[in-house]
């Protein structure tokens, strides 16, 4: 039977021929989604305006209307019948019995009926009053009766809601946060409500009326197809469990599934997921744009004031090279070129992050549709910015997910895909696990004082359940992938090999702990024996207890911490008895004793600036060298003051120091004096690099005490303040005990910031130590350096001395 078929016998034979044809409509199988909603729309009109028409009996200035989702003409199976009896004010009474006429119907049927009789100005006035009520109504459709009266109160509804926009908006916002808060995001939970979790059905209303209001519009790309699969599975859930709800319980997502004709509950979830990722992407970028709206509305008549009329142009303060900050957004400098920068969406995802600011819609999706893929093996520069970006903490999030919503990271991470949006049946986790994974990063962020290598420890946080896509135990499926996407990153092997490693153990510690006998040496050995050296067991320690704050409040407890932490003890202890001296220094190269003897001849220092590279990593290596940087080599005669000087003159001309390396050079016989060198990496924060004439001259004033560093530096700051940006952990400095013979090891563990070696070499100068030799290391946003320090008469640090200079140091940092 057609649907025409189906309204005459609705219209023919009252209400029990619109309840047969509306069972009919149900139980065809050949008709669902988009085309079964509107239709039981049209056939449930067609018998209401049946209803008016003959209960109505020649009464004017009156009209039957739908709103809320009936209005949009969307019902599902169960859904409510809301109706709005609309009159002029004129014969209450047979507005009344009319309405009784009309609704009584509705409930002998058991359909539920949200009703309501009101004039224009009735409405008018409730919608002002109850932002619920006025939502409705931006959705109002005529049913039945004086189709003026409907018109009338649609257009005023509209005026209204536009000229009380900047009000009401702020108001919608506030109602959907904490309907957010109570329900849960909706694209997470294993039993959501499609309708009221954030991401849901009502979100996506709310972006409707956003866009009536013409303040603001949503992205609309994919959102149209998100809702209908909500209202899909809604309509699913109705027809499986007869009732009228919203909440896809476990038991019934099977029969869901099947409804829908999925393969099983997963790829149901995996589908509500990815629609109510969409919506919710779609509600912070519309939320920030009514925001940012709103905030130019409020400034804009002072500042017109102010400069006597004009538009005011909009500030951009450059945050890295091709990434400006406008406006409270992450954008594109105006001259980036995405098509020749595959580095851009990380570097600019990195800036976001430890900013804390959010990616400009326009920005990623400018870099989705330009930006060519990254070479393979990633450019030194691409991990480093990755690594940047898993360690910014909490601001990780919402900049992933920006990058997700435009197909950028599983461009940059093909492995990504299978764990995208990807469910976990299980009750102590909280996350899909994508999420999971990049909440796992976040915690890690905390921990990254901790270790020596904080970038192998945000990156196996990244991938340590990648396995969780395939079939079989995903710690053993995970150590294969994380093989591939290390070395496709850059790892080189060492790195390749502790993170696959990492990956496979990252259970080891906690089930051994906690299922194990501790007292067993045994036991302790065959985890000692995995886990290989002490600087991976640091690494695994920091990860497993990652790994469960991000799983669940459940998943984690001072008892667990205990006992993982007993065991790491006893580990660490069997593994103990390896300790490395001093690392021996390299044979200086020709061009590194022509520098120093130039420098001893000149009596000042000698700079050369070069591009450094590498061989690609893999296990054939081939092709051109990678670019790494530009490598600055600098000879000076040895004196004091040197670390802060060259440190502070690179922080002046905005010069970010990767690696690090200084020390004393021994001279070719018949050469008298002694030279430090300084081989170190250094990448320009944004622009071009500055010439090695203008370094060397501010150096020379830097070492006679001509140029006051401090106080340009601190000028500098003034001028630009930095943003709040990144809560970072604090900083750490400790002495690495039995390190070396020869000197006193301080380790200095910090976030990374213009200044930062300048203000360490400064405060080891002020303690009066001589810095024999340093190693800095830049990964990511972490600063790993360790310095080689002796007293005056170059003997180690007495053990008290030692303790008060790392504590002044870390108090200098702190500050």
């Amino acid at each position: 039977m057609t649907s025409t078929d189906m309204r005459t016998e609705a219209e023919d034979s009252g209400p029990s021929g619109y309840a047969a044809a509306r069972l009919r409509l149900l139980q065809e199988g050949a008709q669902s989604g988009p085309p079964r909603r509107a239709a039981l729309a049209e056939l449930t009109d067609d018998w209401l305006s049946g209803l008016f028409d003959a209960a109505a009996d020649g009464l004017r200035g009156v009209s039957l209307v739908a709103v809320g989702g009936y209005g949009r003409g969307e019902l599902s199976p169960r859904s409510d019948l809301d109706l709005l009896l609309l009159h002029d004010g004129g014969d209450a009474k047979a507005v009344a019995a009319l309405a009784d006429r009309l609704w009584y119907p509705v409930w002998d049927l058991g359909l539920a009926l949200d009703h309501s009789v009101r004039t224009p100005a009735e409405a008018r006035k409730t919608a002002g009053e109850d932002l619920k009520v006025q939502l409705g109504l931006l959705d109002a459709r005529h049913l039945a009766g004086d189709l003026g009266l409907t018109a009338g109160l649609r257009t005023a509804v509209l005026a209204d809601w536009r000229n009380q926009a900047p009000k009401r908006l702020p108001e919608l916002q506030e109602l959907c946060a904490e309907r957010a808060e109570r329900q849960g995001e909706l694209q997470y939970l294993l039993e959501p409500d499609l309708k009221e979790a954030r991401g849901g059905l009502r979100d996506a209303t709310a972006l409707r009326a956003v866009a009536a209001s013409w303040l603001a519009d949503a992205p609309r790309e994919g959102l149209a197809d998100a809702r209908r699969r909500l209202l899909d599975a809604r309509d699913a859930l109705h027809l499986t469990t007869g009732r009228a709800t919203d909440r896809l319980a476990l038991q019934e997502q099977d029969q869901v599934a099947a409804e829908l004709g999925l393969l099983d509950a997963d790829t149901l979830l995996r589908q509500v997921y990815e629609a109510a990722r969409v919506i919710s992407y779609a509600s912070d970028v519309t939320w920030r744009e009514v925001g940012r709206v709103l905030r130019s509305r409020s400034v804009r008549p002072r500042l017109r004031a102010m400069l006597g009329g004009g538009k005011p142009v909009a500030e951009r303060s450059p945050l890295a090279e091709g990434v400006v900050e406008q406006d409270g957004e992450v954008v594109l400098a105006r001259a980036a070129r995405p098509d020749r920068d595959p580095v851009l969406p990380l570097r600019a995802a990195a800036a976001a992050a430890q900013a804390g600011l959010p990616l400009s819609l326009h920005a990623v999706r400018r870099m989705a549709a330009n930006t060519r893929p990254l070479s393979t093996p990633w450019p030194a520069e691409a991990r480093e910015q990755l690594v940047t970006l898993l360690g910014s903490g909490r601001p990780t999030v919402d900049v992933w997910e920006a990058l997700e919503a435009e197909g950028l990271i599983t461009r940059l991470l093909p492995d990504w895909e299978r764990v995208r949006c990807r469910p976990q049946r299980n009750a102590v986790h909280v996350w899909t696990v994508d999420r999971h994974l990049i909440e796992t990063a976040v915690r890690a962020s905390e921990f990254t004082r901790r270790v020596s290598r904080p970038d192998l420890l945000l990156v196996a946080a990244l991938l340590h359940d990648i396995g969780k896509g395939w079939p079989g135990d995903h710690s053993v499926a995970g150590e294969i992938i994380a093989k591939d996407v290390a070395a496709r990153i850059g790892f080189d092997r060492d790195d390749v090999a502790v993170l696959a490693g990492l990956v496979r153990h990252h259970l080891l510690l906690v089930d051994t702990a906690t299922r194990r006998d501790l007292e067993d040496p045994a036991t302790v050995r065959s985890v000692a024996e995995a886990v290989g050296s002490q600087s991976t067991l640091e690494l695994l320690h920091a990860l497993t207890e990652a790994d469960a704050l991000a799983t669940g409040p459940a998943a984690w407890s001072s008892w667990r911490g205990s006992l993982v932490a007993d065991l790491v003890k006893r580990v660490s202890a069997v593994l103990a008895g390896n300790l490395q001296d001093e690392p021996e220094d390299a044979a200086p190269t020709a061009e590194q004793e022509r520098l120093a003897i130039e420098s001893v001849a000149t009596g000042g220092p000698v700079l050369a600036l070069r591009a450094q590279t590498e061989p690609p990593t893999g296990e054939e290596p081939s092709g051109d060298p990678e670019p790494l940087g530009v490598e600055l080599l600098i000879a000076v005669p040895d004196q004091s003051g040197v670390l802060p000087a060259v440190a502070g003159v690179l922080a002046m001309h905005r010069l970010t120091v990767r690696t690090a390396e200084l020390r004393a050079l021994d001279l070719p016989d018949g050469v008298d004096g002694s030279v430090l060198l300084l081989n170190w990496r250094v990448a320009a924060e944004y622009g071009s690099l500055p010439q090695a004439a203008r370094l060397r001259a501010d150096l020379v004033r830097a070492l006679d005490g001509s140029l006051d560093i401090a106080a340009r530096l601190a000028e500098r700051d003034a001028a630009y303040p930095r943003r709040r940006g990144v809560v970072a952990p604090p900083p750490r400095v400790t002495v690495a005990s039995a390190a070396s013979r020869l000197a006193t090891v301080i380790e200095v563990r910090a976030q990374d910031a213009p200044g930062l070696l300048f203000r360490i070499g400064r405060a080891l100068e002020d303690a009066g130590v001589r810095v024999r030799s340093a190693h800095v290391s830049t990964l990511g946003a972490n600063a790993v350096d360790a310095f080689y320090v002796t007293g005056p008469k170059g003997a180690p640090l007495p053990g008290d001395e030692a303790a008060g200079v790392a504590r002044k140091l870390e108090e200098t940092l702190r500050g």
